[in-house]
């Protein structure tokens, strides 16, 4: 018994890295938004700080789609439970939405070129981005608790 433990802290464990590696990223990203939300009129000379923005923003969403993600399902899957892994079919459509909308605003301001042709659109574009993104990550708060924590109460 005690050996089935401590493979299933091996095994489960490093999740528990990725997850909080993911959410320091996560404090990264919304620290850099606030900043720039609260930095009010935007120059070209906050084009790096935009551009570190765009960068977390991408890093974040594919951390959690080819990291986070796969991980829990695969938790999922090894403890054979079917109600986790209906939960992720029904929120992760929901999460590529805002994936989506998150390349969109990368791609409308990841240059220096791209970003001073639409400094004033900035503003607008950062609401409408962080009320996508705040519904994101009730989601992926949601995964973690129902699937994540369930499954390490399973395997201590």
């Amino acid at each position: 018994m005690l050996e089935g433990c401590k493979t299933a802290q091996e095994r489960w464990g490093g999740v528990h890295i990725i997850i909080d590696r993911w959410l320091e990223q996560r404090r990264q990203l919304l620290e850099t938004g606030i900043y720039l939300r609260e930095r009010g009129d935007l120059t070209p000379t906050d084009t790096p700080k935009i551009q570190t923005f765009c960068e977390l923003l991408v890093d974040y969403v594919s951390a959690g789609h080819f990291t986070v993600y796969e991980q829990l399902a695969l938790e999922a899957k090894e403890f054979h439970d079917d109600g986790a892994a209906k939960l992720l079919r029904e929120l992760l459509p929901l999460i590529d939405t805002s994936t989506e909308v998150a390349i969109e605003f990368n791609d409308k301001y990841d240059t220096k070129e791209h970003c001073n042709a639409q400094l004033e659109a900035l503003p607008f574009s950062l609401q409408a981005l962080a009320v996508v993104m705040a519904e994101r990550f009730q989601y992926e708060d949601q995964l973690i608790k129902e699937l994540h924590e369930a499954h390490s109460e399973k395997s201590v």
